[in-house]
């Protein structure tokens, strides 16, 4: 009887933090694409924002669907994002092309990264009414990674605009519908 409950309970306990380890995966993700860059293994860093991107992808729908929905997991939901989508595709297209236009490249990657902040907090405090106001920093980050494909085919300059249009864009107040 005791081992029942014991056993009941330590799957009642898992259930509850389901959807907070599947952030923490974005976050663990998000900071190794981080370190990946720095290590100059730059298919490393867009694969693991790849898999941030999909374990963020999943951890809301474990949330609704184990009724598990909380403000701690949506505050740790966008301390995740800032790492995944803020942060590490910055710091990965800043080393593979920003960095060759000196200060300028390092003020647009850190205005990309504080755009990206302020987009997450103004999330945060606003009710939920089934819209995005400007674009959500997993959509803008996805891009930015994309992007990196296309190093050989753009020039450098090309990233500049790209990274500021992307900020921009979080930073706006247009609406898009959630799906």
């Amino acid at each position: 009887m005791f081992l029942m409950h014991r056993v009941d309970h330590t799957i009642k306990k898992m259930k509850a933090h389901a959807a907070n380890m599947i952030t923490i995966g974005n976050l663990s993700f998000g900071g190794a694409s981080i370190m990946t860059t720095l290590n100059e293994s730059y298919s490393y860093s867009v694969l693991f924002i790849f898999i941030a991107a999909l374990l963020d992808r999943f951890d809301g729908m474990v949330a609704r669907k184990l009724g598990q929905e909380s403000e701690l997991g949506k505050q740790l939901d966008s301390m995740s994002d800032i790492i995944s989508f803020g942060v590490a595709p910055a710091i990965l297209i800043y080393m593979v092309d920003l960095f060759e236009f000196g200060t300028a490249g390092m003020v647009i990657t850190i205005i990309y990264i504080a755009s990206g902040a302020f987009r997450l907090a103004r999330f945060n405090i606003m009710d939920s009414n089934g819209y995005f106001t400007g674009l959500p920093i997993t959509a803008a980050g996805t891009i930015l990674t994309l992007s990196y494909f296309g190093l050989s085919l753009f020039a450098p300059v090309f990233y500049m605009f790209l990274v500021l249009i992307l900020a921009i864009l979080m930073i706006s107040t247009f609406t898009l519908r959630k799906v």
